[in-house]
Parts: C-alpha cells; structure tokens; sequence
C-alpha cells in the first residue's frame, strides 16, 4: 500500500456525507488536504479537527458553474502545494421523474456539468502536472444505476464520465499517474436519501483505495462493495491484483 504522508490530495464535496468520511480517512494516514465545498463554512468544522493532524487548505467552488470551477483551480495553483490525489467525490442526482417522458433538458444540463464536466476539468488540469512529476492518484465516483429512465440525467452524467476516466486512463500508462473509478453503492447521504441500504461508511475503505494503490494501473471500477469489510491495508493488496 503506497504511503501518502505528507502527499496533498484535493477532496470535492468534502463538507458531508462520503466525501467527509474519505478526507478523515486519507488525513489518518497523513494526507494533506484541499477540502472543496459550495461554501468554506461548510468545511470549516472538519478544518478545524483535521488540521490538528495535517495541513489543510478550504476551497470554495459551486461546480454547477464552469466559471467557478476555473476560479477555484486557480486558487488552488496559488496555494503552491502539489495536487497529489484527487477524489471526484461530489455529484447530484437532480430528480426522479417517474413520468419520464417529462425529463427536462435541465436534468441533463445541470447533471452533465456537475458530475462529468466539473471534474474532467479539475483532472485535465492537474493531471499533467502529476506526469511531470511522475505520480499522482485520481478516483471518479461512479453510478451502478442502470435501466431506469427516471434517473437519465444522473445515470447518463456518470456513464460519460465512466467513458472519459477509461478513455483517459489509456493514455497513462508508464506515466505513474492512475485514473480510476469508485462506486460507493446507494448509500444514506443527501443524494442516495434516507432510506438507501447502505450507511455511508460502509463505502470505505473502497471509495479511497485507488489512492493508495502502488500499481498505477488505469480504468477500473474499484467499487466499494468489492472491499466492503477490509482494511485499507488489505483493500490496497486486493486492488493492486485487479
């Protein structure tokens, strides 16, 4: 299992539900941090506990506007910390149509921006910059919704960046840079709503795995349930021989 002390790894919707749980997760094992949310004051709590282990940075960013993601890549380079990791955790699922004949073409503006374009950006940026180190970890959050119209925006958004990451990741190899993808199952958050299966931690260790990885192998579904009720430390292992 590769060892991220003192690496920086930029965590997006990290004010709440998986995207907190991973950023504690990946500051126990000494990851420095760059939390992004809506609104600093949504991470200032978890700031202020996590930055008694680790150095931490806030970050303000509503990727649901291009604008504001540029504004807050440009941030980030000021910070004059390298971007290690990213975890491509935030996304949105916009409704459930049941009369899906009905989508708006809204579903699929606001779902694509947030949960395809966004990210993409944040990796087309900071992904050549860990080549010309000669490391560096992405993980894209996923979907396994499938056959139901009623989400087509939200299934549709995480199927094209499922596309993009693997398409992506073929071009990584001998870099020492790995793109990857999770899928942390249906989960009691704000998005997955209250009464999904799963607690939120049982999505880790899997959502952070392919962070910690030392084979930097490219275009996988590394999903949660594969490792659910490992260590970190097994997880990696079991990640490292898929």
């Amino acid at each position: 299992m590769l060892d991220l002390k003192g690496k920086w790894a930029l965590v997006t919707g990290a004010s709440r539900g998986i995207g907190k749980l991973a950023a504690e997760a990946l500051a126990e094992h000494g990851c420095n941090l760059i939390l992004l949310s809506r609104d600093k004051q949504h991470t200032a709590p978890l700031a202020a506990v996590l930055s008694e282990r680790v150095m931490v940075h806030e970050v303000a960013c509503d990727l649901a506007d291009a604008q504001s993601v540029e504004q807050a890549i440009a941030e980030i380079d000021a910070l004059g910390v390298p971007v290690d990791v990213i975890l491509n955790n935030a996304g949105v699922q916009i409704a459930y149509r049941t009369d899906y004949w009905q989508t708006p073409v809204s579903d699929y503006m606001t779902s694509f921006q947030i949960n395809t374009v966004s990210p993409m950006m944040l990796c087309y940026h900071f992904i050549p910059k860990m080549i010309e180190r000669g490391f560096g970890r992405v993980v894209n959050t996923t979907s396994g919704i499938r056959l139901e119209p009623e989400q087509a925006g939200y299934s549709a958004s995480k199927a094209a960046l499922d596309k993009v990451t693997i398409d992506l990741g073929s071009k990584l190899e001998g870099t020492g840079v790995a793109i990857n993808l999770t899928d942390p199952g249906w989960c009691r958050t704000d998005l997955g709503g209250p009464h999904a299966p799963n607690a939120p931690e049982s999505a880790l260790p899997g959502v952070i795995v392919g962070a910690f990885i030392e084979q930097p192998k490219s275009g996988r579904n590394l999903a949660a349930g594969l490792f659910y009720g490992m260590t970190l430390e097994e997880a990696a292992a079991k990640a490292d021989t898929m």
